[in-house]
């Protein structure tokens, strides 16, 4: 029945039951439903049911609730279920279909299954409803559940239900679960239905069986896009990114997820510049980005620390009026944080006008990475008095936040409160800032300890963080004990070898050094080279220590020796320390001098205004004679240069450090 058969209907009936000029024609309530006035409109009706004793039939009710669930107005959905309740509507299978798919899409699964359970009669319209609302949220098992319940009770699903059943199994990674519906699916010849198909194959690529949902998607007669999405995003999660632009390459027509899927695809296997490479393409088509492409593409852009591109994608989330969007602005201010702007994120974050617990742990790991630890006990604070409700990940920000900024007493409380206060049992990454943390102090037997009391296996990145702090302290008989468990958990990784060669290099213990090289060389494995990058006219140029293949390496190494002679004399005593050949004093110092991110900086110096801030983003951690040769070259021009290293930023100006010299 049409929307104007139902409002004359209801003319119609309250011509005979209430003949006052008084009331309010159907149309009226229509139009404030169109206008997003929901809450007039119910007024209005709720005046007249109790004013003017007059009763509405389903048609209607159903048409009011489709306008809460399209509004996903919960309140006013209540209000007409109250009614309900008092004229025994909604023991009306139609209506109580109506009912709990309101209740479903307002994320009020409780209300929904109170619904469900009371109706004797259930259609599959209304089993699919119920099943629908827990397969977009939780407990999916009970998606599951109904599934088998529906067939007890002696409904067969259809072409709609599998879908929603697929979906639940794909979002528990229940890849038997789905293989036995798949089984169902094909005893009920539907296996080709496009949609069910669909489902299938996304569900199987979710659940990483990338050769299963190929069969599906190989033997289907007609794919429709959402076949291909499917295909492409489950490709991209196993890692086979040359398959999924293959398949997105041939795809007969796209859409907008198309784009989006590949973009993702491309981030979560750390290829970031494919990733703004595709975005730019998309931008030359008739599509255009929508929040889950922006959200999708800026932590590229916070990678690469490529802020003028970071920009220009904020300019166009504005003019696609998406400024406003927690899960955009939330991705800006966590582009903006990496890329150095901490305060135009803060600014995004204060002007927010609702904030989840995620836009707080973004805003939380930005000041964290930046050191500024005290900030973040203060955010902290706000967040609790705000009501929301920190999570592992907000204590993981906040851990690193107190361990780059020397708060010892401070990490230890909000560590011993995760599961005191908040009920969060602590996870591999929190024990890893702790041991971090009480490292970094120099509380090396504190840190060991609480390694030996961890209640699982300590990861890689535990016992790294103690390594790194054997070197900074000088520990070379815990360095070796630590190293060892290092070398069996990962014997690949070249990291481990390099941080314990400098202990022995610190130490002036050469012979341990070339075993070290010669163990290296043994194993086929190679040091990762420093390399650091700067961005300049929108362009990123990379640098790798001792460089020379740049266009203007002549320029970069004379200015780079005027710039030590000018260090020199206002102070700077090179530490060769950091040298792990055992060569003449001046081959040490030269050694220095070229590293990665000099030559980024002596670049960002020539090529842009004097007094222009410069940003170095640098894949390995910053050594001690960059950090206090930057020192001196800030103060010596006046420039403020930033460096992003693997671990945290260190913002340089006047001759300091943001760190403090505490990192």
């Amino acid at each position: 029945m049409t929307c104007f058969c139902i409002a004359r209907r209801f003319i119609q009936s309250l011509a005979v039951r209430q003949p006052s000029t008084q009331v309010p024609s159907w149309y009226d309530v229509n139009d404030l439903c169109k206008e997003g006035r929901l809450k007039e409109a119910l007024a209005i009706l709720h005046k007249n049911a109790d004013h003017h004793g007059i009763s509405f039939d389903s048609e209607t009710y159903a048409a009011l609730l489709r306008a809460c669930l399209v509004s996903k107005a919960l309140a006013g959905g209540k209000q007409l279920h109250a009614k309900m309740l008092i004229s025994g509507s909604d023991q009306n299978s139609f209506l109580g279909t109506q009912l709990v798919g309101m209740y479903a899409v307002c994320g009020s699964l409780d209300n929904a299954r109170q619904v469900f359970d009371k109706i004797h009669q259930r259609t599959i319209l209304l089993w699919n409803a119920m099943i629908r609302g827990y397969a977009k949220g939780e407990p999916y098992e009970e998606a599951i559940a109904l599934y088998y319940q529906m067939q007890q009770e002696g409904i067969q699903p259809d072409n709609f239900t599998f879908p929603l059943v697929l979906k639940a199994c794909a979002t528990l990674l229940a890849l038997e679960e789905g293989k036995k519906i798949h089984r169902h699916i094909v005893r009920m010849r539907l296996e080709f239905d496009i949609y069910v198909a669909a489902a299938l194959i996304d569900m199987y690529a979710k659940c990483g069986s990338i050769d299963d949902a190929r069969e599906v998607f190989d033997k289907m007669s007609r794919r429709d896009v959402v076949s291909w999405n499917a295909m492409i995003a489950g490709y991209a999660k196993c890692g086979k990114l040359e398959v999924a632009r293959h398949l997105f390459d041939k795809m007969p027509q796209r859409t907008v997820i198309s784009w989006t899927t590949m973009i993702a695809g491309y981030v979560q296997n750390g290829h970031f510049h494919e990733a703004l490479e595709l975005y730019g393409r998309m931008q030359q088509t008739e599509f255009r980005p929508n929040r889950v492409t922006f959200v999708s593409v800026l932590p590229a852009c916070a990678h690469l620390a490529a802020l003028q591109q970071g920009k220009a994608i904020h300019d166009y989330i504005i003019r696609s009026k998406l400024e406003t969007d927690v899960s955009v602005v939330t991705a800006l201010i966590n582009m903006y944080a990496k890329c150095g702007q901490i305060n135009v994120a803060h600014e995004l974050f204060d002007k927010m006008c609702k904030r989840d617990a995620i836009s707080w742990n973004a805003m939380i790991a930005g000041y964290g990475m930046h050191g500024q630890g005290e900030a973040v006990v203060s955010l902290f604070v706000q967040m609790h008095q705000t009501g929301v409700k920190p999570d592992d990940v907000t204590f993981v920000g906040v851990l690193s936040a107190c361990s780059h900024a020397g708060l010892v007493d401070k990490g230890l409380q909000y560590f011993h409160s995760m599961s005191r206060d908040y009920g969060i049992v602590p996870k591999m990454e929190h024990y890893a800032c702790m041991v971090d943390l009480l490292s970094r102090a120099g509380r090396l037997d504190e840190a060991r300890d609480m390694i030996a009391e961890m209640p699982f296996e300590p990861s890689p990145s535990v016992w790294g963080a103690l390594l790194s702090a054997c070197r900074t302290h000088g520990n070379i008989e815990l360095g070796e004990y630590v190293a060892g468990h290092l070398f069996e958990i990962e014997p690949c990784n070249t990291g481990n070898y390099v941080l314990l060669s400098n202990i022995y290099a610190d130490a002036g213990k050469w012979d341990e050094v070339t075993k070290i090289r010669i163990m290296l060389k043994e194993r086929g494995l190679k040091k990762s080279p420093g390399c650091s990058w700067v961005e300049v006219n929108n362009r990123a140029h990379g640098f790798i220590g001792g460089d020379r293949s740049h266009p203007q390496s002549e320029e970069i190494y004379t200015l780079l020796e005027k710039l030590g002679k000018q260090m020199k004399k206002a102070g700077y005593l090179p530490d060769t320390s950091f040298v792990l050949h055992d060569v003449a004093e001046e081959e040490k110092e030269f050694a220095i001098s070229t590293h990665s991110e000099r030559l980024a900086i002596a670049f960002g110096i020539l090529n842009t205004a004097p007094g222009t801030p410069i940003q170095i983003t640098k894949n390995l951690r910053v050594c001690g004679d960059c950090h206090t040769a930057t020192k001196f070259i800030s103060k010596i021009l006046e420039r403020e240069i930033t460096v992003r290293d693997i671990n945290r930023f260190h913002h340089f100006k006047d001759g300091l450090c943001s760190c403090g010299d505490y990192w």
